[in-house]
């Protein structure tokens, strides 16, 4: 239509918000769908964190809030990042936003110059490019290595970063893959960085809390001080506490940064819900031992995914070190027919077939920047998932 704007010409809508969507919709014609395309841990939001958000309702804290969160949030905050990362943070340089695409897009749009660049290694979260280009920027994709587990490598970095580079977004643990980064890892590529002042980091540490194993986590600002005053970390309450539906999202970096973000924000939304500003409170300052039980669930579940999925016929699937997600590749069924004749040419076939066929829903690779692959989500039961692998082996042993 043409009093629609030319920016959109160059988004595309979010292919896991669409794959879901589909599996809604072949759920409602009575098809028996098990859908492993959505990013929500399948837990209720812990009882502490429900009875702070009563608690701030009976009270009455019901009205409009600061722009940038409420004082006693942007507290937690600091103390957050200072006990759990090393960081310290004044509540100035702190601010709270309605999920986390908020503050990632308004970083972007306080800082994107018609022709600024950003730095995104593929596989990536579908979001990240779209929000660039929204905002003016240009997202320079870094397609990774699947024998590096889909790490960005030093050189890779290196080779990606003009005169025009403003950020780099870093997603650790990574949404599709699941793939972490170590200390030592993360210092190689903060050490590129310390040799081009211009680029700024913007970290994406939504999954910090789940990691298994061994796995020790760390973010940026934390491995590399002298990258604090051009680093924007961001978190969010959505993943480790199951809060997706409260819609916290925050983040901590330079407070001229913060200062403009918050201005983005007052002609946009204003305050983050006030209710969930609160229960964002108890999150983060109450009892952690939801943090400890859920992970041993989600660690569970990507043992059992990762084992099974090798089991199918032409997928190889690596086991990631966080998140609640793998990726595995589907490279050797490219070719392949259904048992109705059809090609399974790309990936994204190949998820809408098994969707179709055996009501699987995923999300095909392409569409995180990264095809032949396809994104798991084993954010539900034990049983769904076992159910869900077993479907896929079978649909992956019927192609000829």
């Amino acid at each position: 239509m043409a009093f629609l704007a030319d920016v959109l010409s160059v988004v595309k809508p979010s292919a896991t918000i669409a794959l879901t969507q589909a599996a809604r919709d072949l759920k409602a014609t009575g098809k028996d769908v098990i859908s492993l395309s959505v990013g929500e841990p399948d837990f209720d939001t812990p009882q502490n964190i429900k009875d702070a958000a009563i608690a701030a309702i009976n009270r009455g804290e019901t009205k409009y809030t600061p722009v940038a969160g409420i004082p006693q949030l942007r507290e937690a905050i600091c103390a957050k990042y200072k006990r759990e990362n090393g960081l310290d943070y004044k509540p100035g340089q702190v601010i709270v936003g309605t999920g986390g695409k908020q503050i990632l897009f308004n970083a972007f749009m306080a800082t994107m110059n018609p022709g600024d660049e950003v730095v995104i290694p593929a596989p990536y979260w579908v979001s990240y490019p779209e929000m660039v280009a929204l905002c003016g920027g240009k997202p320079v994709t870094v397609t990774t290595k699947e024998e590096n587990q889909y790490k960005l490598q030093p050189a890779e970095l290196e080779a990606a970063i003009t005169p025009k580079t403003k950020w780099l977004v870093f997603n650790s643990p990574s949404n599709p893959t699941g793939g972490a980064y170590t200390r030592t890892e993360l210092k190689a590529l903060t050490d590129v960085l310390l040799k081009h002042p211009q680029v700024w980091v913007l970290t994406d540490d939504m999954y910090e809390h789940l990691t298994f194993g061994d796995f020790v986590f760390t973010t940026p600002a934390q491995v590399e001080p002298k990258l604090y005053d051009r680093t924007l970390t961001m978190n969010g309450v959505s993943k480790a506490y199951a809060m997706t539906g409260w819609r916290i999202g925050y983040a901590a970096g330079p407070e001229a940064l913060i200062k403009a973000m918050d201005m983005i924000q007052g002609q946009q939304t204003s305050g983050a819900c006030s209710i969930a500003q609160w229960a964002a409170v108890e999150a983060l300052n109450g009892p952690q031992d939801f943090i400890r039980e859920s992970k041993k669930v989600f660690e569970e579940r990507r043992n059992l995914v990762v084992s099974m999925l090798n089991q199918a016929r032409g997928i190889k699937c690596a086991t990631p070190e966080g998140a609640f997600y793998v990726y595995p590749s589907m490279k050797a069924l490219i070719g392949k027919k259904t048992p109705e004749g059809k090609i399974i040419d790309t990936d994204e076939t190949f998820v809408m077939e098994l969707l179709k066929t055996e009501g699987v829903a995923t999300v095909h690779g392409s569409s995180f920047g990264f095809g032949d692959s396809f994104r798991v989500s084993y954010a539900t039961s034990n049983d769904k998932l076992e159910e869900a692998c077993r479907r896929i082996q079978r649909f992956c042993a019927s192609l000829t």
